[in-house]
């Protein structure tokens, strides 16, 4: 195991192995880009390649200090037991006196949004301060080995008034230590945060180095590669463990809303598709909202006067043309505009089913006038 198995973005590998070998390596670094598409593994192995006993800008994967820092490959059993320590109902006080640290080698702490129940978790986890004043205090500590690395993962989850423990890191960082920060997005990140971190931005993957990872990693038949590559959307780590009946329903109920929602079969009927979707509990909001946005880029995609179309949801062609035939750019622009409001408000705990509602109502009366394309 080495970078060498990484798949995508490598000119963000090539950098990093760059910083290792010159031995200048930053004291914090922002991943941004989508969720599944490799931020956390590469910054895992570029905690291995920082801690390697036997390599400089790679890492063995078989010394002692590799192995452990490998362990975090899977974080589900590590959060199950850091929450276990709790107990069921833990109060918040217990929260922040037991933060919940993923710490598999001395010298490498993957932090990750708390749960806070094991049994019951909570429907947003967040970044705790008890977290964030725990890495504080052990950003100083003298390494055990070569450097001390901390994984950030979510961290535009942490509240905005709680980024000041960071930024006192950022400010006097520790020569042994480097932070990683991972987010979907940098601009969900303060300013003063962004500003005092060596930015990568990863992209989504072809659809053929997704099926090659899928093909490593599950059990997945020819077919449902295929099919779970698609759904992916460059990110295989969204793959994983997808279950493909779920996912196809889920896609099939988004493209409902916004067919009763041109066609305003009545609202009834759209109000009750939206808060089923709404109030589901096996997927979160934020990806619900993505297979918004996703079929939204397949009718712009077959409202232009591209040639060339290459879909995203393939196995819902035929319905999407229909709908492409009824709506036009401003109804797409719309539609864009009132999922990025309500995006951006699912920070302030609001009503989602209610949010839903009122962007599939400012749907039913597009403006049907000359239809227009978009050349490209």
């Amino acid at each position: 195991m080495s970078f060498s198995d990484f798949l995508g973005n490598a000119r963000v590998v090539t950098a990093l192995r760059g910083m290792l070998a010159s031995e200048r390596v930053p004291h914090a670094m922002l991943f941004s880009g989508p969720r599944g598409v490799g931020k956390f593994t590469l910054a895992r192995m570029f905690a291995q390649a920082a801690n390697c006993e036997r390599l400089r800008d790679d890492f063995c994967g078989e010394c002692e200090a590799c192995r452990k820092i490998g362990l975090l490959a899977d974080t589900r059993p590590l959060i199950e037991q850091g929450l276990a320590q709790r107990g069921d109902r833990p109060d918040s006080a217990t929260v922040e006196r037991v933060p919940l640290l993923l710490e598999t080698h001395p010298d490498v702490w993957a932090i990750v949004p708390d749960p806070v129940r094991p049994k019951y978790p909570v429907v947003r986890p967040v970044l705790h301060v008890g977290q964030l004043r725990a890495v504080q205090r052990a950003a100083y500590f003298k390494p055990q080995g070569r450097r001390r690395v901390f994984l950030i993962d979510g961290a535009e989850t942490m509240r905005w008034d709680l980024a000041n423990i960071f930024l006192k890191i950022l400010e006097e960082p520790p020569e042994s230590a480097t932070l990683i920060l991972l987010a979907p997005n940098p601009f969900q990140l303060l300013p003063t945060i962004r500003s005092r971190c060596l930015q990568f931005s990863f992209t989504p993957l072809g659809t053929a180095e997704v099926e090659e990872i899928l093909r490593a990693s599950t059990k997945l038949r020819p077919e449902e590669l295929k099919l779970a590559a698609q759904y992916a959307e460059g990110c295989p780590g969204a793959a994983m463990g997808l279950d493909l009946e779920a996912i196809a329903k889920l896609h099939r109920d988004a493209l409902a809303i916004l067919e009763r929602a041109v066609e305003l079969r009545g609202v009834s009927d759209l109000f009750a598709a939206t808060a089923a979707l709404a109030k589901s509990q096996e997927i979160a909001f934020e990806n619900i909202l993505e297979v918004f946005y996703s079929l939204l880029t397949d009718l712009l995609d077959l409202s232009s006067s591209s040639t060339k179309k290459v879909l995203r949801n393939p196995a819902l062609q035929r319905e999407l043309e229909t709908l492409s035939k009824k709506i036009d750019v401003a109804w797409i622009n719309k539609a864009v505009e009132g999922f990025d409001v309500l995006h951006a408000r699912t920070r302030r705990n609001i009503n989602r089913s209610l949010g839903l509602d009122a962007v599939a109502i400012s749907l039913t009366r597009p403006s049907m006038g000359t239809k227009k394309s978009i050349s490209r």
